[in-house]
């Protein structure tokens, strides 16, 4: 966390951090939250070195990971190459497409998949185009739930995975509804590429909300935080708030961004905080619950039931979060049945 806090910044804010630490286990850190590759470019760029069994260790985790991304960066331009045969230009989510635009090197930050956003209206055409790549439909318990609460299609093959939103994403019982992103997003730039992103505005609320969605379980997603409003200095806040706030979300919204501030000092604005910031209990709740010491050794994702119970308690419409996750149980159940029992739900519980 000292780390986090110390860059971007001065080489000697990043030695004071590292004096006294234990070494291997910040490298065993870094690579458990994403941020091998972040790490090692910020001690690269210091000029400090690491005992040789922690730098071989931290290369392999950064190498590993940059590896990956490029994996997803070669998908990403197959896939649109191929969308754009069927006259689609998705809405660019996460990823490659993030790192390009606020990491010192897109490769610093690890990828799994490609993220686009599309109306859904435009998903057979996006079928047909991704198919053509070789990818097929990727079973997955969500094809269970009623369409209503469904919120991408993914399609897997050798080449890697891809995930077609028709919503953001659906996530403390409220399933957000694509419209208004889609509507305000803006041209950018992708290795000479023209691509569209969402309204900075826009993304910086989305990119809050997957971080709550999940419980802030990778130090990663509150680095990119850090790093976007670096990155985008004129955001305006106001729209911001409006954002989280549009679809019913403003208290996730505010644990991310605050955790963002507090742990790995994000430069926020207080009174767009303020704005979101929901009743003092949920406030001292989630600011023990995403303490350092939970968020760093993955304590929530250790703990399914304490999991279940901070969706409850945080969520700014528990009774909406308790439905959802009793109709989830329903359908998984249906789901079991159906297979005859083969598998359970392949989600884990930030779904909820």
């Amino acid at each position: 966390m000292r780390l986090l806090r110390a860059v971007p910044g001065p080489a000697e804010g990043l030695k004071a951090a590292l004096a006294g630490a234990d070494l291997d286990a910040v490298v065993r850190d870094a690579a458990r939250h994403g941020l091998a590759g972040v790490l090692r470019h910020a001690l690269a760029e210091a000029g400090v070195g690491l005992p040789k069994a922690a730098e071989e260790a931290l290369a392999h985790q950064a190498l590993a990971g940059a590896a990956g991304a490029m994996k997803v960066k070669r998908l990403l331009f197959l896939a649109l190459d191929a969308l754009e045969g069927q006259g689609l230009r998705p809405v660019l989510l996460k990823g490659y497409a993030l790192a390009a635009r606020i990491y010192p090197e897109p490769l610093l930050r690890p990828a799994s998949d490609v993220d686009l956003l599309l109306a859904p209206g435009d998903l057979g055409a996006a079928r047909s185009a991704l198919q053509g790549l070789g990818l097929s439909p990727k079973p997955d318990s969500d094809d269970f739930y009623p369409k209503a609460y469904r919120h991408h299609e993914a399609f897997a093959g050798p080449a890697g995975l891809v995930e077609v939103h028709f919503r953001p994403m659906a996530c403390w019982g409220v399933v957000w509804d694509s419209a208004a992103l889609l509507k305000h997003a803006v041209l950018g730039e992708l290795d000479g590429r023209e691509v569209r992103f969402l309204r900075p505005e826009d993304e910086l609320a989305y990119l809050a909300l997957h971080a709550a969605n999940h419980l802030l379980g990778r130090l990663g997603w509150l680095y990119d935080l850090k790093l976007f409003v670096r990155a985008y200095p004129a955001l305006d806040w106001a729209r911001v708030v409006a954002a989280a706030l549009e679809p019913g979300l403003g208290g996730p919204a505010f644990y991310a961004l605050d955790a963002a501030q507090r742990l790995v000092g994000a430069d926020l604005d207080a009174r767009a905080l303020e704005a979101l910031k929901p009743s003092p209990l949920r406030v001292a709740a989630a600011r023990a619950l995403f303490s350092e010491e939970r968020l760093l050794d993955g304590f929530l994702a250790a703990h399914k039931g304490v999991w279940a119970a901070a969706k409850l308690l945080l969520a700014d419409s528990p009774p909406r979060v308790a439905l959802f996750a009793l109709q989830r149980l329903v359908w998984n159940t249906r789901r079991r049945r159906l297979l005859g029992g083969r598998a359970g739900s392949r989600r884990g519980p930030g779904s909820l």
